[in-house]
């Protein structure tokens, strides 16, 4: 018996000796080895290294996110896609190993003789017959034991490779899952943006309505009074108009605004949240660092997912090229037998079976050889996919450090603008009243002013938005990647 259960061993530590899926090494860096200089000032900070909730200055733009991060149900979605995932790396990495089944039976059988016997009548057989020899027999058996069915013996590899591309699928979808944390909390941030500029809009177009109806109040006393022609009134009256349709449209985005950040947050935005601050207060106080190009393929959750990816296509081809060979199954079980309940465990009623089982493919009309081909191809289409991913957060990164410095410069220059405009405006409307200069200089003051800080709004708000999303594209505020 126990040289049985030596060559059994070694044929389980055999198992698995064959690995035939394409070693799987990081493909090249499809990207230049560093962003440009002029756009990448030393920084203070590494992003990865960051909450979200260090990273935000406004309590309730981080009280939206918290909210979110809870209640979004896309989110709900992508961590029970995890789950299933990991499910189901579990059940294929149990086909690696041999399933033990315990099992226990009592039967009782009635027998003829006669069938027993073929081809020769038993004298005096038959029902209710008078003599003595019997018709038939009745014997009872109990058996209990363990058993091993059909374990395969993975001499080729083929279920490690599929295990293993199961377990590069969860870790993708871990890191899918990751990848769309990051992508909420900028989203959160990016509109609520957008809502304090639209808010800030109306308030702007509100004010500039009022002060309009002011002077167009004022161009209807100097007409009434002969001073002036209908052409200012009329003017005056454009002027007003077009701040009321302003007022109308940042209406209509602040509601829209608002609808899309409770989608976002996942339901009604509660009521006590922390008082938000103004669009010009939300400078992030950390000064980020962008590292190196390569430092992404670390730290990027869509990186590390198409990796996986990639990772789970290589396995699928060791899996398919394993198919070529023949499979070995194993099948084992060991107990008791007896034909008496109490005899069951007692004398000589140990059983045992054993018996390998050999699957050869010899044709199959191609079918293995399409499947192999179907792996290699999706093997190209995973390293496509990866180097595409890592241009995009190359992109993504160099856009967001460009914006960095450009829109900041531009928002220095607007802000000197909006000053200017506004000394403009009130030097016109001065001469005007004095006689000096008609409408039509105060008309072209006011517009220009009143585009002027709209400019300035919007460039503040994509100068924040764009601090959001570097933080975001360097990989920063992700939660600790989920491990098996």
């Amino acid at each position: 018996m126990s040289k049985r259960l030596t060559a059994m061993a070694s044929l389980l530590l055999a198992s698995g000796c064959v690995n035939m899926a394409p070693e799987h090494e990081r493909p090249a860096l499809s990207v230049p080895s560093s962003y440009l200089p002029a756009d990448r000032p030393e920084g203070t900070a590494v992003a990865s290294e960051i909450d979200w909730s260090d990273y935000f200055r406004d309590d309730r733009l981080k009280a939206l996110i918290k909210t979110a991060l809870v209640n979004n149900r896309d989110l709900m979605v992508a961590t029970a896609q995890v789950e299933q995932a990991r499910a189901q790396f579990r059940i294929q990495d149990s086909n690696r190993y041999p399933n033990v089944d315990a099992s226990a039976s009592g039967t009782r059988t009635r027998t003829p003789l006669d069938t027993i016997n073929t081809g020769q009548q038993i004298p005096g057989s038959g029902d209710g017959g008078g003599g003595d020899a019997p018709n038939s027999i009745t014997y009872n058996r109990y058996d209990v034991g363990v058993g091993i069915t059909s374990f395969e013996l993975d001499f080729w590899g083929r279920l490690a490779n599929l295990s293993e591309a199961a377990r590069a699928d969860y870790l993708s979808t871990v890191a899918a899952q990751r990848a769309f944390y990051l992508s909420l909390i900028g989203d959160v941030a990016s509109t609520y943006y957008q809502l304090i500029e639209s808010q800030e809009q109306l308030a702007l177009a509100e004010a500039t309505a009022q002060s309009r109806r002011e002077g167009l109040e004022i161009a209807r006393k100097r007409l009434d009074a002969g001073v002036t022609s209908a052409l200012p009134y009329r003017q005056a009256e454009g002027l007003l108009t077009t701040a009321e349709q302003q007022v109308a449209a940042e209406r209509l985005s602040s509601a829209q605004l608002r609808n899309q950040l409770q989608v976002l947050v996942g339901g009604t935005i509660p009521e006590d949240m922390p008082e938000g601050q103004k669009l010009a207060e939300q400078a992030p106080t950390i000064y980020l660092d962008a590292g190196l190009p390569s430092d992404l393929m670390l730290v990027r959750p869509d990186i590390i997912s198409a990796e996986e990816t990639l990772r789970a296509a290589r396995a699928n081809i060791g899996a398919a090229r394993a198919a070529f060979f023949p499979s070995i199954s194993l099948t084992g079980s060991a107990g008791f037998a007896s034909s008496e309940l109490d005899g069951l465990f007692k004398g000589d009623s140990f059983t045992w079976s054993a018996g390998p089982s050999i699957n050869l493919p010899i044709f199959d009309w191609g079918a293995r050889e399409a499947d192999l081909g179907l792996a290699k191809a999706r093997e190209t289409e995973a390293v496509a996919n990866y180097d595409k991913t890592v241009q995009t957060a190359f992109r993504e990164v160099s856009d967001a450090l460009a914006g960095r410095r450009w829109l900041a410069q531009q928002v220095l220059s607007l802000e000197e603008n909006v000053e200017a405009q506004e000394q403009i405006a009130h030097i016109a409307r001065l001469r005007y009243r004095e006689g000096v200069a008609d409408y039509l200089e105060v008309l072209d003051a006011e517009r220009s002013l009143f585009s002027a800080r709209q400019t300035l709004l919007t460039t503040r708000r994509s100068l924040y938005q764009n601090a959001a999303t570097l933080f975001i594209a360097l990989g920063g505020g992700a939660p600790p990647a989920d491990s098996e």
